[in-house]
């Protein structure tokens, strides 16, 4: 008898395979996220991490089931259903020819027809609530440092009142105090406004101090899985070795 998707969650997915050029990447993968929670997604290199956030972002074709709000996403109905959702790139990936409140307005503006003047209101509000002054508006990109470009991205992922958020790396390129200022502001988001998270990273740190639940990926499998308080006491060797080359295991 086939099992109904849970309507109690924001993503589920199920039996989730995919392979590049004869090569197995995720083999029958299945994963839960209820509502409001924060779960990250972590592992070495070349264990599907990126591409199970590209297959749930419909940004490659996969065998499975990807299920939002109890809905099976298809090609057809994932942009609507998906309509309310921010998304932080590995990067930033800021728009070089937009100034700083056109890349956070950017989704209401082309997609929702809200007027510049308004447009200009809210990223000034999002600015300061990234920690950032109004004068940054009409800055560009290319005169930001990597932590402030990081603030506008996460305001750009904020502006449309998102219920579901995707981080992939949120921290990379950025020194330790930088990174840990963007995970903090992460997570104060995310529990003050009820937001449902994936945060896809290489650093346990990160992960850490944003995710309330934490999936270890070995080899396109879950190798382990847990709260973030029960990872260090994990007795999973790869998981250990792992956390072993960073300061958290410490």
């Amino acid at each position: 008898m086939r099992k109904e998707p849970s309507k109690q969650l924001a993503l589920e997915v199920k039996d989730l395979f995919k392979s590049f050029d004869g090569q197995t990447i995720l083999k029958k993968l299945n994963l839960k996220i209820p509502y409001g929670q924060s779960v990250g997604i972590m592992g070495p290199s070349g264990t599907g991490k990126s591409v199970l956030l590209k297959c749930i972002l419909g940004l490659v074709k996969y065998e499975g089931q990807i299920f939002n709000n109890g809905k099976l996403l298809t090609t057809k109905n994932r942009n609507i259903l998906f309509g309310s959702f921010g998304m932080l790139f590995q990067g930033s990936a800021l728009f070089d020819s937009l100034n700083v409140w056109q890349n956070i307005t950017f989704k209401l503006t082309s997609q929702r027809r809200v007027s510049n003047k308004d447009a200009l209101e809210i990223a000034i509000y999002l600015l300061k609530d990234v920690g950032l002054t109004e004068n940054v508006a009409q800055l560009m990109p290319a005169e930001l440092s990597g932590g402030m470009q990081k603030r506008v991205a996460l305001a750009r992922a904020l502006a449309d009142n998102p219920s579901l958020l995707f981080f992939d790396e949120p921290t990379t390129g950025l020194d330790p105090l930088t990174s840990s200022s963007i995970n903090e502001l992460i997570q104060s988001f995310t529990n003050k406004k009820n937001i449902t998270s994936l945060v896809i990273s290489h650093d346990p740190l990160s992960i850490n101090q944003i995710c309330d639940e934490v999936i270890f990926m070995e080899n396109g499998e879950i190798g382990w899985s847990g709260k973030v308080s029960e990872m260090k006491n994990s007795k999973h060797k790869l998981l250990i070795d792992y956390l072993s080359s960073t300061k958290l295991k410490k």
